[in-house]
């Protein structure tokens, strides 16, 4: 093998998945542009439009130029910058847990938090269609795993009743909202379940959080299950707080240990001051706002009736939720559909295998409390027409 032909698998690979239509493309996006254009943005994360509220930016600005760029080290060396103890005491009371912990992404969060909590000795019963992260965290996990049928209560129910008297620890791990489908976990029975055997639910909130709940607190406060002490509630800065970050929210002993020995908040730097002082102005304003998540639900709510009054097929999933996931089929098919909306000025981004079976290609929409009723309904008409032109409706 020569040194210029060891990478031609690689190209093979590309020009397979082009060939497929599952090549993605990466849009350059600046502020409200993409691709030098200014489309209707429905295939964004920014929940309640806080990465972009005045408050947030200032806030963001007056950290970076008061204590610099970057924050240095990991936070066990020089990277434990004040603003860390004050997000994650904001973050435990608005969560209402003992304590909270603060890593650098919601990815590194799942990757270093349920290995640690969850070991050799345990184990961990993980939903068929939980985020990438949590999958990843449970596969670090030296725990015995089993993936039980998305959504299915009774399936978790009987393997807790069947090996929990075998295993030191048990745990549910599942998406509170999931990210590609919206739609909401079994929360109460799996608590239900947890109670009754002994074990814990790990919550990932990461697209619950600021949006479901009276206060945004997310899919526990949905319903009614914010103070459960058998919850570990993870989530991200990254979403409905438009900052970037992850956290863990628990009990003291819970978040100590994470502190102590999960790899990924000890060997990665912790977040820049700029971050931290984002996220803690983007909680301030959604205690100060408990209307913000209410719009976004309404926001939801409104687009779902739309695309289902045009005759679109949606995924089961709550009215309220923020992703909304279109399904179109074939993989070719979502990602000319999706082309074609963002030549009409609508991006609603395509999602196709390996994120999704073959076969179950979507547009994934979501929506955020800044959305007009206006810009709503425009988003469907646009979709609308794309879709008939593509012949799909």
């Amino acid at each position: 093998m020569t040194a210029l032909a060891w990478d031609d698998s690689y190209r093979d690979e590309l020009r397979a998945l082009e060939s497929k239509g599952l090549l993605r493309r990466f849009r350059v996006s600046s502020a409200a542009k993409m691709d030098g254009r200014t489309p209707l943005q429905f295939g964004s994360n920014n929940y309640l439009g806080l990465s972009t509220h005045p408050r947030v930016v200032e806030a963001s600005i007056n950290a970076a130029r008061q204590y610099g760029a970057g924050s240095t080290g990991s936070r066990l060396l020089s990277g434990n910058h004040a603003l860390n103890a004050k997000l994650e005491q904001e973050l435990a009371d608005f969560k209402q847990t003992e304590d909270a912990v603060v890593f650098s992404s919601g990815y590194t969060a799942n990757i270093g938090a349920v290995p640690r909590l969850f070991a050799d000795g345990d184990l961990i019963l993980s939903d068929a269609l939980n985020h990438a992260s949590l999958i990843d965290g449970c596969r670090l996990s030296k725990a015995e795993k089993r993936v039980y049928p998305h959504l299915d209560a009774e399936a978790v129910d009987r393997i807790l009743r069947q090996e929990r008297r075998n295993v030191r620890r048990a745990a549910i791990v599942t998406d509170g909202v999931f990210s590609v489908d919206g739609d909401l976990a079994p929360l109460p029975a799996l608590l239900k379940s947890a109670e009754r055997r002994g074990a814990a639910v790990y919550l990932d909130d990461a697209h619950g959080f600021g949006v479901l709940g009276k206060r945004g607190r997310g899919t526990a406060e949905h319903f009614g299950l914010s103070k459960n002490r058998f919850l570990v509630k993870m989530g991200t800065l990254s979403k409905a707080l438009g900052s970037m970050g992850g956290y863990v929210c628990a009990s003291a002993a819970v978040c100590g240990v994470l502190r102590q020995g999960a790899r990924s908040f000890a060997f990665t730097h912790g977040l820049p001051p700029s971050a931290l002082a984002a996220a803690l102005e983007s909680l301030r304003i959604l205690r100060e706002s408990p209307d913000l998540p209410a719009r976004a639900r309404s926001r939801a709510r409104r687009l779902r009736a739309c695309l289902k009054g045009a005759g679109f097929r949606l995924t089961e999933a709550p009215a309220e939720t923020p992703v909304i996931a279109v399904l179109i089929g074939e993989a070719e098919r979502a990602a000319r559909l999706a082309e074609r909306c963002f030549e009409k000025g609508l991006y609603a981004p395509a999602i196709r295998p390996p994120t999704v079976p073959p076969g179950s290609s979507r547009l994934r929409m979501s929506v955020m409390a800044t959305h007009t009723d206006a810009q709503i309904d425009e988003a469907a008409a646009i979709l609308t027409e794309a879709a008939k032109e593509e012949r799909l409706i």
